[in-house]
């Protein structure tokens, strides 16, 4: 096989039948950084997961998956021409939009009711795209209006609908589950048909924001089940490390490490009922 591609998280193959074998590492990253050491299982974690959710997703968008992989970490799909925006739908306001909409009251160009905090639900999911950046750089939100210069306008609405759609559809799983999906990105490409397709993980720990249901509180930063314990142990002063300066983050201790595995673990388990196997 041909190695084609390696980003934060996968590394991408030619296989000799002209399908692409997506393998999904250990590898964690955070604030544009691929952090040390590597999470222990969290690939195939983030595989068996997706795959667990394109079959839940069939009926709203098709997805590149061909067959399963040689191991628990990999996936044979098809190749996609990939559309040059990240699609993000929003639930609950945190994170970057929260930022946004502090500074402008709005996320992406959408305007927002007055009084929302860290947490709150949104009246309605919104679509809030961004550029999709290079590996060490990153994502910049932009609007509606600018994804239809991008792409086009009815690809650009197509866009839209199915990432609202898959977070609909994701948000309604979970709360079945005891998990509230606060927001997820996924990513879109075409196949030889030019049929917009589901590619790369949906409604991970990586692509999404998952809290517990009976502990969310709006007006605070809520638990969760995703990558967000990593993004706070770099932001506390117990990391020692100061994003500002520029310099690369400081090696996840012992237990950042396990304790973030774990996370992920629940995040598997309570999704799909069964436990991981491995």
């Amino acid at each position: 096989m041909r190695h084609l591609h390696s980003g934060k998280v996968r590394d991408l193959y030619e296989t000799d039948e002209g399908l692409l074998l997506m393998v999904a590492s250990d590898r964690i990253s955070a604030f544009d950084h691929i952090l040390d050491p590597e999470i222990p299982d969290k690939g195939a974690i983030l595989t068996q997961l997706s795959l667990w959710w394109f079959d839940r997703l069939a009926d709203v968008v098709p997805n590149h998956v061909v067959r399963h992989g040689p191991d628990s970490r990999s996936v044979v799909c098809k190749p996609l021409r990939m559309v040059t925006v990240e699609c993000v739908a929003r639930g609950y306001l945190t994170g970057g939009g929260l930022a946004d909409y502090l500074r402008t009251g709005a996320v992406c160009g959408v305007e927002l009711p007055e009084g929302l905090v860290d947490g709150s639900r949104l009246p309605e999911p919104i679509f809030t795209p961004t550029t999709k950046a290079a590996v060490g750089e990153h994502d910049e939100p932009i609007t509606f209006e600018r994804v239809v210069e991008l792409v086009g306008e009815q690809t650009a609405e197509d866009l839209r609908r199915i990432t609202l759609d898959v977070y609909r559809r994701g948000a309604e799983i979970g709360a079945e589950r005891g998990i509230i999906v606060a927001d997820t990105k996924i990513e879109l490409g075409r196949d030889h048909k030019g049929t917009l397709t589901l590619a790369d993980e949906v409604l991970t720990p990586d692509s999404s924001r998952f809290w517990p249901q009976d502990e969310w509180r709006p007006g605070r930063p809520q638990p969760s089940f995703d990558k967000q314990y990593v993004r706070d142990w770099l932001a506390s002063p117990a990391s020692g490390w100061d994003r500002s300066a520029g310099g690369p983050p400081p090696a996840l201790p012992a237990d950042v490490v396990e304790r973030t595995r774990q996370r992920y673990l629940e995040a598997y388990e309570r999704l799909t009922g069964v436990p991981f196997a491995g």
